[in-house]
């Protein structure tokens, strides 16, 4: 399967990035071809024009990029902190730009914070931001807690458990993966 990552902080000192490798790791270890997408790296503009708007003029090379990357990936996992106990604006910013590129494709929602809750306060948002896009989260999430003590720079687990829930909850997106790809291969109602 094809996967996009989208990692959704441009804060200085971005522990969650840890966590964002980790997944990148943890999805190519099981066969899988992984795109990362960095808001930091990307620096799309806030959003005025959403990619499909762009149909007298060819759209700025990094929305091309992220369509072209959105467009071939069967699924989506999304890593995201909590900010004010809801969604990085750079995350959403990056999501509103496509629409049609997320349909019945299934998401993975991981969410983190520097304490003790891993983010949970974030996670009814993005369900609700994910299904409005048409890219249905799957009943699981992946919580990670002190990511900066649960991961090392690179993304390797200091925190053996995670290598556990990460499998149990990648087992049931890659399920996910497989209804949906097959059944968009039957069609899809739009």
């Amino acid at each position: 399967m094809v996967i996009t990552v989208f990692y959704g902080s441009t804060r200085d000192k971005r522990q969650g990035l840890r966590a964002a490798l980790f997944l990148q790791t943890q999805l190519r270890e099981r066969g899988h071809e992984v795109n990362l997408i960095d808001p930091l790296e990307k620096e799309l503009p806030l959003l005025r024009k959403m990619y499909k708007e762009y149909r007298d003029e060819p759209a700025p090379e990094p929305l091309e990029s992220i369509h072209n990357h959105l467009e071939a990936s069967d699924g989506f996992v999304l890593v995201s902190a909590e900010y004010n106990h809801s969604i990085p604006p750079a995350l959403k910013n990056v999501l509103d730009h496509f629409q049609k590129e997320y349909y019945f494709k299934p998401s993975l929602l991981v969410t983190y914070s520097a304490g003790p809750f891993g983010g949970i306060r974030v996670e009814p948002h993005l369900r609700a931001v994910t299904g409005e896009l048409g890219m249905i989260s799957i009943p699981s999430s992946l919580p990670i807690s002190k990511v900066g003590q649960s991961f090392d720079e690179e993304g390797q687990a200091l925190d053996e458990a995670y290598i556990r829930r990460a499998d149990r909850v990648l087992t049931e997106f890659e399920w996910y993966l497989r209804a949906f790809k097959n059944e968009r291969a039957e069609g899809t109602p739009y």
